[in-house]
């Protein structure tokens, strides 16, 4: 579903400087970013990073970028870097657009229905091999994401790109007729070794004997007993 109001983001702008002054921006709760394309030059620019997470999860791909309070640009994130370890956003890059001009996007593709697939009710193994698309669409046509419909997907069956139906205003990109999108595969035989792994794992007792050196041990449990009654 695409959003036909952008998102109005407010944000401070900036001086360009380094990592010791991006630091300080990062640990004042603010993310910095750049804003380029278009007819204007480069801007850098801070946001709350509360903020931008809330303008991100919003519906829509497109921004309204306020910089001090100015007069909102229309604009759609490029690139978005974050903390390896925390996932949270370190930098971004947004883009300049103009409402009446088609772009390209990334949009994710969203499978649903797949629990009452015949084949995944068969046993079957669904796997999505691209999880996003190229599209080209006018800024605020571009949806969320692109959802289809399994629920009648055998094993055995491929889906390819070709058989996503997109949105009104948006145009699918690449080659349709190639790029595989699902594959619902028969279920997968175990091999002997995980079969001999599972064996072992069975009979490997609470104590974390397995059930020889068990049997070992009442061995010599017993002979000891043998030994001091004959005594």
């Amino acid at each position: 579903m695409a959003s036909t109001n952008p998102t109005r983001l407010d944000v401070q702008g900036r001086e360009p400087g380094g990592s010791r002054s991006t630091r300080r921006l990062r640990r004042a709760g603010l993310v910095p970013g750049i804003l380029y394309g278009g007819d204007g030059e480069p801007i850098t620019f801070a946001v709350g990073a509360r903020e931008l997470r809330h303008a991100l999860a919003a519906r829509g791909a497109v921004l309204e970028i306020a910089i001090d309070g100015g007069r909102p640009t229309p604009a759609v994130l490029k690139e978005q870097q974050r903390d390896p370890v925390r996932g949270q956003t370190v930098h971004l890059d947004l883009v300049r657009v103009r409402l009446d001009v088609a772009i390209h996007a990334s949009v994710a593709i969203e499978l649903v229905g797949a629990e009452s697939a015949p084949g995944v009710r068969d046993g079957g193994v669904l796997e999505q091999i691209t999880h996003e698309v190229l599209v080209e669409a006018l800024p605020t046509s571009i949806p969320e994401s692109i959802a289809h419909d399994v629920s009648e997907m055998s094993i055995g069956d491929t889906l390819l790109l070709e058989s996503i139906q997109a949105p009104a205003g948006v145009t699918l990109l690449g080659d349709l007729a190639e790029t595989v999108i699902a594959t619902l595969s028969p279920p997968r035989l175990r091999t002997e070794e995980e079969l001999e792994l599972e064996l072992e794992t069975a009979l490997v007792g609470e104590d974390g004997a397995t059930a020889d050196e068990s049997a070992a041990a009442e061995d010599e449990g017993t002979a000891a007993e043998g030994g001091e009654s004959a005594e």
